[in-house]
């Protein structure tokens, strides 16, 4: 139903989660895609090959976005492979889990840096490249649902990722008489690699089934979003902040969580 043909689309962080789920399914909507992950992935040769296992070209490029020195040379490596760059879906991030009073204040400049400062960085490069060539374009930044909930142990990525939606809205107004669409995606709680590091298998599958939809999120579920969002469907759609969550932010809202279900006493 969606049809990237003849789109170059640039992803970071899609070594593996949810930016390897956006790079594959804009590949299988008809895109060619330059992927990036950090120097050393592990994970970026086998998403480069499962990406031209689907007929589309791929490029990976290996550089850190988490600094402006990395972004600009991702971006000239990118515009060396292809002339053109006409989506970009930036998704780098950094999260460490501990308590307010005893965060190490280096891991909350780190990130802020990975997280928030790293997508202005690829944003404003990529977009002075679309505006400079003319004939619009789509970004979608990668945020998630702790924007808005304020979960314990999460405080620097909660305020990273709030920034993250802010910026979304400012660009979005900026960048809206050039025709860049610029949309953010809220993700709720993802089966992906790192989830698997942080909370065990048993963990997950029981957490899972709790959800209002019965299951955790997958990558794919964020890369139909973002296939939707870079398409000529979202043609008048920018500014937006979408939560693909499957209700994880009201999980606690049903009847059954607040009131008895049994009948109450004459």
């Amino acid at each position: 139903m969606i049809d990237l043909s003849g789109k170059v689309a640039l992803v970071t962080g899609a070594g593996r989660g949810i930016g390897q789920g956006c790079a594959v399914q804009l590949a299988r909507c008809g895109a060619d895609v330059i992927i990036n992950d950090r120097p050393g992935s592990p994970d970026l040769a086998a998403t480069a090959e499962e990406i031209r296992a689907l007929g589309r070209k791929c490029t990976a490029l290996e550089s850190d976005v988490f600094s402006r020195e990395g972004c600009e040379h991702l971006v000239k490596l990118a515009l060396q492979a292809s002339p053109r760059i006409d989506i970009l879906v930036s998704n780098p991030a950094f999260s460490r889990r501990s308590a307010f009073l005893e965060y190490p204040p280096e891991i909350f400049e780190k990130t802020i840096q990975g997280t928030l400062n790293s997508g202005f960085h690829m944003s404003q490069l990529v977009a002075r490249h679309m505006v400079a060539r003319g004939g619009g374009g789509k970004i979608v930044f990668i945020s998630s649902v702790q924007a808005e909930m304020p979960i314990s142990l999460c405080s620097a990525y909660g305020a990273a990722k709030a920034g993250l939606n802010h910026l979304t809205r400012s660009i979005a107004v900026e960048l809206a008489p050039h025709r860049i669409n610029v949309n953010c995606i809220e993700p709720g709680w993802i089966d992906t690699p790192g989830e698997h590091v942080a909370f065990t298998d048993e963990t997950i599958a029981a957490e899972g089934k709790r959800l209002p939809w019965g299951r955790l999120g997958l990558p794919q579920d964020i890369g139909n979003a973002a296939a939707y969002l870079v398409s000529e469907a979202a043609d008048y759609v920018t500014g937006v902040v979408l939560p693909v969550d499957g209700c994880f932010r009201f999980k606690d809202c049903g009847a059954e969580k607040i009131i008895p279900l049994t009948e109450p006493k004459r």
